[in-house]
């Protein structure tokens, strides 16, 4: 079980503009956040502050856990073979005993020997996915994690994510609909 995510009058600045300020929550574990509001406002750079990529302009994040990211770019080399790629990830992530399950979770063990870039959008999604269960990590840092996927596919990150909770883990995504987060609490922006 890991401890709870704790942000305090955090400020963003991007491009010498305030994208944000004053953004303040707690999730517990087992607990999720989606953040919600207009294109342009901070969802994704607030994200990204959480896991570290971008320094707070003002406030602070509390977090002793592991976290994982799955932005917009799938980082996969169009030549390797999705299998090599998730072992790669999986094997920095220390999640190399993880990744089995993980493409079971996300419905992609029989493309492991794919070229990237044969991949669908929608697989290129899962595989973020997936890499970010292989990883371990207590607390999965998500941006519109549903883009590009079908109802299928949104189903399986829905399960994924309940297990996740189930198990002690935290969950904040940036969302513009319904990802399957029953009981997620809401932090809005803009």
């Amino acid at each position: 079980m890991s401890e709870a995510l704790e942000i305090t009058n955090l400020a963003c600045r991007r491009g010498g503009r305030m994208l944000f300020e004053g953004v303040s929550a707690r999730v517990a574990p087992g607990g999720a956040l989606l953040l919600v509001g207009p294109n342009g406002t901070g969802k994704s750079s607030l994200l990204r502050l959480l896991a570290g990529l971008l320094p707070a302009a003002a406030g602070s994040v509390a977090f002793a856990g592991r976290r994982a990211f799955a932005g917009h770019e799938v980082a996969l080399k169009p030549r390797q073979s999705l299998g090599a790629e998730l072992s790669h990830w999986a094997r920095l992530d220390g999640g190399l005993a993880r990744l089995p399950a993980a493409l079971e979770a996300m419905n992609l063990a029989a493309l492991v020997d794919v070229p990237c870039r044969m991949l669908s959008s929608g697989q290129k999604r899962r595989a973020a996915i997936a890499r970010v269960i292989a990883a371990g990590a207590e607390l999965w840092l998500l941006d519109e994690p549903t883009a590009g996927l079908d109802t299928a596919s949104a189903g399986l990150l829905a399960r994924a994510m309940a297990a996740h909770r189930a198990a002690g883990g935290l969950v904040v995504a940036a969302v513009h609909g319904d990802i399957g987060l029953d009981g997620a609490g809401s932090l809005r922006l803009g």
